[in-house]
């Protein structure tokens, strides 16, 4: 496996991310080991708050809601994905499976070894968030889940997000902010764009960029399929505090929200959030209010 690491200079002086980096290594194949970052802000014995991010997004995607998190008193958490960010890159796009990225971050957590975690995740960060709090219900005290899903292939999949499958492959131009972009509801400074883009410094370390999309289970006999219906199991049993905060602006999620609060036990009771006028990323939209929304959770369900 080659594995390509983004040059540090990339991520100097990117507009409202400051923090400092943090890294941890963790088994990849081949005996290889992969460099996983994360951003860890606020109190280290004050309950974390796990944002996982998605794709082609890095963790720059909570730098508006980590200090609203860490000012209320808690610990703001926020990996790159491998493949992502500041963490390391894989490559050929052979070299990413859905479990892959399961089982990555799944040593990153043990070796994080938190607890009383509030999971917030969009995109793949609730394919993989979701899993991560499937395999160690233990470690959770609540989740909140935004514009994202945990699919099985069992049912049917939005033209958009095939449209979307189909432009990542194709698309000889693969520009991570400029996607990000066409994502959202309100315009992206250039700079802003610029630092999506910062991970990508060419087209050799995309692979796990391009790949993503197709490897998100759309028929039932996906290898990730039983994987994820398994996981649906521990859901469905999963009575702690469980909110949806989806937007109003995501032609790719949208309606996601209901199957979570129709199966999960934690989600009755819990009066559904929409956040207004955000897109896809609505991190990047609607940052602050989301945030607030986190924290008014945690307040109210502990």
């Amino acid at each position: 496996m080659n594995i390509l690491r983004t040059p540090d200079k990339r991520f100097e002086n990117l507009p409202g991310y400051s923090f400092e980096p943090n890294y941890l290594t963790v088994p990849g194949p081949e005996d290889t080991q992969l460099r996983i970052h994360y951003v860890d802000e606020g109190p280290r014995d004050a309950e974390p708050v796990l944002l996982m991010h998605g794709e082609p997004s890095w963790s720059y995607l909570y730098r508006k809601m980590i200090p609203i998190i860490t000012d209320a008193g808690y610990r703001a958490i926020a990996p790159d994905l491998v493949g992502f960010g500041r963490s390391d890159k894989p490559t050929e796009q052979d070299d990413y499976t859905y479990q892959r990225h399961v089982d990555w971050m799944q040593a990153w957590l043990d070796q994080m070894d938190l607890s009383s975690i509030t999971l917030v995740c969009q995109d793949w960060g609730g394919l993989i968030g979701l899993r991560l709090l499937t395999a160690s219900p233990h470690r959770f005290a609540r989740a909140v889940v935004a514009n994202t899903g945990l699919p099985t292939g069992d049912h049917s999949i939005s033209d958009a997000f095939l449209n979307w499958r189909k432009f990542s492959i194709e698309t000889p131009d693969f520009d991570a902010g400029a996607i990000v972009a066409m994502s959202t509801q309100k315009a992206m400074a250039p700079e802003v764009v610029a630092a999506y883009n910062a991970p990508f410094p060419d087209d050799t370390y995309k692979a796990g960029a391009r790949i993503f999309p197709s490897l998100v289970p759309i028929t039932p006999d996906d290898p990730a399929s039983q994987a994820n219906r398994e996981a649906w199991k521990v859901l469905s049993r999963f009575e702690k505090p469980f909110l949806t905060a989806f937007s109003d602006g995501d032609p790719i999620t949208r309606g996601g929200e209901s199957v979570f609060q129709k199966q999960v036990p934690g989600a009755k009771g819990q009066p559904p959030t929409t956040i207004k006028d955000g897109g896809h990323f609505l991190q990047e939209d609607c940052g602050e209010e989301l945030a607030r929304v986190v924290v008014n959770f945690i307040k109210g369900a502990s």
